[in-house]
Order: structure tokens, then sequence, then C-alpha cells
């Protein structure tokens, strides 16, 4: 893809953080009718189609909170994948990192939305073709951090490719941040990469993905778990409930802000981005957490994980 003068200039700046990960297309459904109006026809209050992604969607709030940020992802050489590319770049992230496939297509998942913003998704096999981010020179991206997004799916489905990805980024002095999600398509365990938790300083599941991975219920003990592996600090998301924060010295609790949500789609990746933005400027764990929290409420007032919150980007 051809870049115009202003992002060549983007990429030859060094970047705050490069979010790692997934690419695609979120058709989002909202206000889903279950009763057929006709024997194969439905209806739903809207439907859109939006950028999205773990690594898109925190990409792209980042950009808006003004931090330098690049995405490694991979691409399909198709209209989706064009889609996705004019999103991030209109949003101000720096694409040179990006790698178009010619046979795989661009993923398109899903999404059926509630009224009250809770949501499902539907997700197919172009979700799992893992682009090998190992072989893209990780110590070489000159950034402050990377942003896993998301370990347990595909790329970081694969236990060699975490540990590359990972090892090459705590040896080039980058700080690691990594989201995570249940696995779909290749199963994975803590158990499965334990050498690699160690090189993760901050790992952010919700309570779902936490009590999946460690067998726990409470916040508390989940941490706990996580911690014992060697991981700097945790973060796990409540949803509607806050956040709670665990390290070898320090405990936070924080609750959500009072919202109405329109759809929850992308509040954990701009919680992540916030959270990242805070603590890269010097801030400390509970004043990152707060901004955090505000960044995925915002996200909750429309629909899209990149539409609610502002941007201060400027070409």
């Amino acid at each position: 893809m051809m870049q115009t003068a202003t992002e060549e200039r983007m990429a030859a700046e060094q970047k705050d953080v490069v979010c790692i990960g997934t690419a695609l297309i979120d058709s989002i459904i909202k206000g889903f009718d279950p009763n057929p109006t006709s024997a194969s026809g439905y209806t739903a209050e809207s439907g859109t189609l939006n950028a999205g992604g773990e690594a898109v969607n925190e990409a792209i709030a980042f950009a808006k909170l003004g931090t330098k940020v690049g995405i490694l992802c991979f691409l399909g050489e198709d209209a989706a994948g064009a889609f996705v590319e004019n999103e991030l770049r209109k949003n101000g992230v720096h694409t040179d990192l990006i790698v178009w496939e010619k046979e795989h297509p661009t993923p398109v998942t899903s999404m059926f939305v509630n009224k009250d913003g809770g949501r499902m998704s539907v997700t197919n096999l172009a979700h799992r073709y893992n682009f090998h981010p190992e072989t893209k020179g990780i110590g070489a991206l000159g950034a402050k951090a990377i942003s896993i997004g998301s370990l347990f799916r595909a790329p970081f489905d694969d236990p060699a490719v975490i540990h590359t990805v990972l090892s090459e980024a705590k040896a080039a002095g980058m700080r690691v941040f990594a989201d995570t999600k249940i696995p779909n398509f290749h199963p994975l365990t803590l158990e499965d990469i334990r050498e690699s938790l160690p090189l993760i300083d901050y790992i952010t599941p919700n309570e779902d993905e936490a009590k999946y991975y460690t067998g726990e219920k409470e916040p508390a003990a989940q941490a706990d778990v996580f911690l014992n592996y060697g991981i700097a600090n945790v973060i796990i998301k409540l949803g509607g409930k806050g956040c709670y924060y665990k390290n070898a010295v320090e405990e936070i609790r924080l609750p959500a802000f009072p919202i109405d949500p329109v759809d929850s789609t992308g509040a954990g990746d701009n919680f992540i981005a916030g959270f990242v933005t805070e603590i890269l400027q010097g801030k400390t764990p509970k004043d990152a957490l707060l901004f955090a929290n505000a960044c995925g409420a915002i996200c909750t007032g429309a629909i899209g994980a990149g539409t609610a919150l502002q941007t201060h980007f400027r070409p």
C-alpha cells in the first residue's frame, strides 16, 4: 500500500506502543428480535460495520488518547481489509507494520448486541490464521511497550510464538501488556505457557477469563494464581463492578462509573488503552485505573468499539 508523506513521517517516528493481534470487521446487529417476521425474516434496531479485533480497538483508542501507536496484524487483500486499514489511518494509527495476505481473508465477526449493551459473537475459521508476528523483528520495533491482544487467541495460541515475541520485547527493554481471551480453536492453559508468563508486566483478563484460567471465583484469589506464575501485575476487569488490581505490594479495587450502556463492544480494549497510556506517562496504578475505567465507560456510549471516545490526533 502506498503511503502519504505524513504516513511515512509517522512510520519513522518512535512508537510508544505497538498493538499485536487480531484485526477484523465487526458486523454489529443491535436490538435483534428473535421473533421472525416471516418464514426466514427477522428484524433489528440497526446493523453497522465497524473495524474491530482487540489489536485494532486498542490501537484506535491509543491514537485518540494522543499515544503514538502502531499495529502489527494481518489483513486480507480484500474489501474488508481495506476498510480496516482506512479506519486505522483515519484515526492516526501507524499502519506500516500491517501484513497483507492474498490467500487469507480478513476475518468478519457477527455481533448481536442486546438492549442492555451485552453481546454475543459468531466467529469463523478465518479467525484462526496465525500470521507469525515472531518473524517480524519484535526487538527492532523501537517502541516503549507492546500490547498483546489477545493472549490465547491467534496468533497468540502457540506457546513458541508467545515466548519468542515476549522474549524479544523484554530483551529490547519494552514493557509487555497482555489482554486475554478464552480459547476458541486451539485451547491453551497457563501451564502450557508457564515459561512465558514471567515476561508479562501486566495481564488484564476479565472476570470470566480469570475464572476460566485460574479456577477461582474471587478476584483476589484469581490474581494470586497469575502472580504465582511470575506475572508482575494483574488487573481483573469486572465490567459494571469496576476493576481489581494486585501486585506483590499493592491491592486496589475501584468501582465502575455509573452508565447506561448502548454497546459494550471494545470497552475492555478502551480500558487497556487508557491504563497503558497513563502508566507510560508515569502515573500511579490507581490514577491509571481510574482513567482506564473512564475510557471503558465512554466506549459503551455508542455502537462500535472505536466510536464514542474522542480524538486528540491531528495529521
